[in-house]
């Protein structure tokens, strides 16, 4: 039996490099992302290598996690639930003095809550003793960054969601991961006008997200690059 994994945000950058990667060893996957045209894309070119769903819509809304939990049990299991989905917010990123409150709820409603959410939901699905959850964060989660009150601040929540999950579900592995600066377009939208194409690649994250998605390391927070190992 194909293992399962959800990686919600797979339409581009990290979301999809990942879903690759997963797709070429044969994963079962079920996908998320806001664009359709975009997902469908994605899902296309990689229902070439697996069988994939891919279904457009919001994390935060409540009817579009079901119908992606609706998917996990169409397959009976889950082995990996990726909470990559992110919402960065003003562009450029603005003091917390000026920070639009009604803007930093949508943050938190995206980064945190949904996560959380799809957690709940997934848990009775997860496979027990080897079921992983990997929630994407960020080194501005730990960081005092100017202009990154906001989206930091919605990560570090996150972070510390993710410690005390590690406690409460210790049948599974819950790693929180930093994949570091990439080359996405979240990462020019961060930085308008300015060149980001010296970052890496987010597929130069991918390693090491798989060495915790298949390797037997216990939860924690790591650093994606830290873990990859060259071929």
């Amino acid at each position: 039996m194909n293992r399962v994994a959800v990686v919600t945000g797979a339409s581009r950058g990290l979301g999809l490099a990942l879903a690759r990667r997963l797709a070429e060893e044969h994963w079962s996957l079920i996908l998320d992302a806001r664009g359709q045209e975009a997902l469908a894309s994605a899902a296309t070119e990689l229902s070439d290598w697996t069988q994939v769903v891919a279904m457009a819509g919001d994390v935060a809304d409540p009817r579009h996690r079901q119908e992606l939990i609706d998917a996990v049990a169409a397959q009976g299991r889950l082995d990996v639930l990726v909470n990559n989905a992110s919402f960065l917010g003003p562009s450029p990123q603005p003091a917390l003095s000026d920070y639009p409150l009604d803007t930093l709820r949508r943050v938190f409603e995206v980064n945190l809550l949904a996560p959380l959410a799809l957690i709940q939901q997934a848990l009775p699905w997860l496979a027990r003793s080897s079921g992983r959850i990997v929630n994407v964060t960020s080194d501005a989660a730990l960081g005092a960054y100017q202009g990154w009150g906001g989206y930091g601040s919605s990560k570090a929540a996150l972070e510390q969601l993710s410690r005390v999950l590690a406690v409460e579900e210790t049948s599974l592995r819950v790693y929180w991961v930093d994949p570091g600066d990439m080359n996405t377009d979240m990462q020019q939208q961060a930085f308008p006008g300015e060149d980001v194409s010296d970052r890496p690649p987010p597929s130069a994250s991918v390693p090491g997200l798989m060495e915790l998605i298949s390797g037997d390391l216990p939860s924690g927070r790591y650093e994606a690059r830290q873990l990859a190992v060259p071929q």
